[in-house]
């Protein structure tokens, strides 16, 4: 207890004290914390300090406890009082009230909160650009640009170029996701001048200049533009190896609108990371992507020690939906499977996530029920995963995955024209991407080869061979080539065959493409057969009896896995500890080879 003759501030420096001292012990002392901060209120404490602790509580009792009924108490009775307190409690308790699934309860507490704080540059930027997160995550991306749009412009009169960026980064990534390539593009150019004009902290300059060039760089990947994003990757690359060598020097900017950043710079790292592995794999470097894959992984693992921000956890999934289709086509099912798995258990312990993931990853179980030869279950799960999804391209890539079921199963020909109907690449495509568009030639050439109709296969496939060449799609280009070489083998070219096969197999090889290699090699036995080639023709005939036992041993391994039980879910929560292990394998090897 403080004597009469003491100050008050001397108590209260000293609870205050004891409770950040307790709050910040290894393990933290969290009661003992709250204790030395209800203790205040027993001194009557003049009207801001008491505001101040009701804040200090509510914020103690959200990030460490369970507690979140008293924690909403102390932070509803900071929200009256004084300006410092106000905004930091309406965050806070805006926050709270998210976590509760009261959303309708935030934003207007957020919405006042701005109209009041015009004053206090920083928590006004803070609170706008928490009320756009707010409406993104209800996926209203309208009211998010236009709040972003406010901000953009209150940044300007404050004179903060920076946060004027941030505001406007942030919103041209809004548009990227609605797809209003319009808007974006003016936007874009104007931010780039702003970046590359403003004089500031050089952490902060690069970080505007990362964020600048990650729009870009997936902007041209969403496109299936690989070989024109090289400059803008490059360019990522080595901003993010110059970032990696400034020292974060503590230096407070002197206008506090410009206290934000966009990212910590080991997430920075990560994402770029991410964005060459997303390359990597559309361009057919199977290699690289595995590569940037491990290293990226690597450095989540130690990021998700210390850190449980979820976007953590969010480009965990992406990095490993994108090695799961390399795994499927190097040949490596089994390990697929087990990633597969994994992407499950993050999903299932985060509801979001899921919501965010469910499409992609009923994809991916989709994708391996072909690689298996289970089209049944292929068919089930490209259907679940059109019904869960609303983005363009990735609708575009399951239907052109479906109508490959639908060919190879031969029998479903009303479904599989009302398919092609939908994804016509010489009529109205339905997405902008160069990539979907090459593949969907692709897939009528196929059709067009199965049916014997091989002139129109001709025209098709060599549509996509213009195309994947001018981008470098090293995996349509192989198999375009080898689709090609069948053609003229069977129309008895041999010399013609041969000019497609040889040079499929070498880019098969170098991407590697397990069944492009399994394919080319037993054309090229054939035809060397044909031609009299006897040696040639044992060569080709090893090589194929080799593709042959790699992927069978794959098959075995990846159907004897309890995990292959997967293929059967196509509805609800993903399963996780559900799986039954089984007596061996399932499936019919017999179409496998």
């Amino acid at each position: 207890m403080a004597t009469s003759g003491e100050a008050p501030e001397s108590w209260y420096l000293a609870l205050l004290g004891f409770a950040e001292h307790f709050r910040t012990s290894s393990p933290p002392k969290i009661r003992l914390c709250v204790h030395c901060l209800q203790a205040v209120f027993q001194f009557k404490p003049p009207q801001r300090v008491e505001a101040r602790t009701h804040l200090q509580l509510g914020s103690v009792l959200y990030h460490h406890t369970k507690n979140t009924e008293l924690a909403r108490s102390h932070l509803e009775k900071a929200i009256p009082q004084f300006e410092d307190v106000k905004f930091e409690a309406a965050s806070l308790l805006s926050e709270l009230y998210c976590q509760q699934n009261l959303v309708d309860s935030a934003k207007p507490l957020l919405r006042k909160a701005i109209q009041i704080s015009q004053q206090t540059p920083y928590w006004h930027c803070r609170l706008l650009f928490q009320l756009a997160q707010l409406h993104t995550l209800e996926k209203d991306l309208v009211s998010a640009c236009d709040l972003l749009g406010v901000g953009a412009e209150y940044a300007r009169v404050v004179g903060s170029e920076y946060t004027r960026a941030l505001f406007l980064l942030s919103k041209g990534m809004l548009l990227l996701m609605e797809r209003k390539l319009g808007e974006v593009h003016p936007l874009l150019t104007l931010c780039g001048t702003i970046v590359e004009n403003w004089q500031g902290n050089p952490i902060q300059k690069e970080s505007l200049r990362v964020f600048f060039l990650v729009l870009q760089v997936t902007h041209y990947l969403d496109a299936g533009q690989v070989k024109s994003v090289k400059p803008c990757l490059k360019q990522l690359q080595q901003c993010i190896q110059t970032i990696s060598t400034l020292h974060d020097d503590e230096i407070l900017p002197s206008n506090p609108a410009d206290l934000f950043h966009w990212l910590p710079k080991e997430h920075m790292c990560v994402l770029v990371y991410l964005v060459t592995v997303m390359h990597s794999m559309q361009a057919g470097y199977l290699e690289k992507a595995q590569k940037y894959t491990d290293k990226a992984l690597m450095q989540l693992e130690k990021l998700k020690m210390l850190d449980s921000s979820p976007i953590l956890s969010t480009f965990q999934v992406i990095l490993l939906e994108h090695i799961i289709m390399c795994r499927l086509v190097t040949g490596h099912k089994a390990t697929a499977l087990q990633e597969i798995s994994q992407v499950c258990q993050l999903c299932a312990q985060s509801p979001r996530l899921f919501t965010n993931h469910a499409s992609q990853l009923h994809t991916l179980l989709g994708l391996y029920c072909i690689s298996v030869n289970c089209m049944d279950n292929a068919e089930a799960q490209f259907t679940a995963a059109l019904r869960l999804t609303t983005h363009q391209e990735l609708w575009a890539f399951i239907v052109t995955n479906l109508a490959s079921v639908y060919i190879r199963e031969g029998n479903r020909h009303q479904e599989l024209y009302s398919l092609l109907e939908r994804i016509n690449p010489d009529h109205n495509f339905p997405v902008s991407s160069h990539c979907l568009r090459a593949a969907a030639f692709y897939i009528r050439g196929l059709l067009s080869f199965f049916q014997g109709r091989y002139n129109e296969a001709k025209r098709f496939l060599r549509e996509t061979l213009k195309m994947s060449n001018a981008e470098d799609l090293n995996r349509l280009t192989a198999c375009s080539l080898v689709l090609l070489g069948h053609i003229f083998y069977v129309l008895g070219n041999h010399r013609e065959s041969s000019n497609m096969v040889v040079p499929a197999m070498q880019l098969a090889s170098k991407i590697p493409d397990m069944s492009v290699q399994l394919w080319s090699s037993a054309l090229l036995k054939d035809l060397n057969k044909a031609c009299g080639n006897t040696i040639d023709a044992h060569e080709a005939a090893q090589m194929h009896q080799n593709f042959s036992q790699q992927l069978l041993q794959d098959h075995i391994a990846a159907c004897s896995l309890p995990e292959h039980n997967l293929i059967s879910w196509t509805d609800g929560p993903p399963p996780v500890g559900q799986f039954q292990a089984q007596n061996g394998p399932t499936t019919s090897l017999a179409n496998l080879l």
